[in-house]
């Protein structure tokens, strides 16, 4: 069984976010990071994918070389390699660059089983997963919160809105990107963070990748907005204010 595991470096979400001077992308210099919470949940099934059913899981990370810390924790798991596809201009990056880029390392690499989060915490697209697997002409299961292996066989169950459940089986090869809830993600254990350290972590150049389908120009704060207007009483009370204010403000006449 060949795993893949595709993790993301987030910043974590309690920093204290300021545009950056090119005013495409956050300020990066002073944040803390982090793996992707949804990319725990990946880290976490492939390694109980290799315990349960053997074989070699490497996790993939794309961005400058600060990532290498984030994909330790990965090795810490459980993961057996890890492969860092370098790309300092990662955040500049659409979904179809980065799956392009995924894909570019995998296709020959005859994987059974490519785990992703649902979606990334800074961007939230939830592209990538979904364009791999069709750039690889894989089956692909998004939103899984139930996975189930039996020989090649896959049975997952999807969370939709309203937290609707889906159940689907499927075949390897098999994409899966997952949901908040699949499984509890472990806590790597000091042995483990040490052993770790001797994992294989190789760093590759990324592959070049047709331009960007989406460029993102410029970013900005919220504009600021006066407070809204609650209004309390009664219906009839209160649809007449509302009618009232709406003329005052729109200079419809009665």
């Amino acid at each position: 069984m060949k795993l893949l595991v595709c993790i993301k470096q987030v910043p974590d979400m309690e920093s204290k976010f300021r545009i950056d001077d090119d005013g495409l992308w956050y300020e990066r210099s002073d944040l803390a990071w982090r793996m992707n919470e949804y990319d725990e949940y990946g880290v976490e099934q492939a390694v109980r994918v290799r315990e349960q059913s053997g074989g070699d899981l490497t996790v993939l990370c794309i961005g400058p070389d600060r990532v290498k810390e984030t994909m330790k924790k990965a090795l810490a798991m459980g993961c057996d390699r890890g492969v860092h596809l370098v790309d300092d201009g990662v955040h500049l990056r659409d979904p179809l660059a980065i799956a392009t880029r995924i894909a570019g390392f995998a296709r020959d690499k005859g994987f059974d089983l490519i785990f992703c989060g649902m979606q990334s915490q800074d961007r939230g697209s939830g592209q990538v997963g979904p364009m791999v697997a069709e750039l690889l002409g894989m089956n692909a299961v998004t939103t899984v919160v139930d996975f189930v292996l039996d020989g090649r066989a896959v049975t997952v169950k999807r969370e939709l809105e309203g937290g609707v459940k889906m159940v689907v089986k499927t075949s390897l090869p098999t994409l899966i990107t997952c949901q908040l809830g699949l499984n509890t993600p472990r806590y790597p254990t000091l042995p483990n963070i040490m052993k770790a350290k001797k994992k294989e972590l190789l760093s590759l150049a990324a592959a070049p990748a047709a331009a960007e389908a989406v460029q993102t120009l410029r970013m900005g704060l919220p504009e600021k907005k006066g407070g809204g207007l609650y209004l309390e009483g009664d219906a009839a009370d209160i649809a007449e204010r509302l009618i009232k204010i709406l003329r005052e403000k729109t200079g419809i006449p009665a």
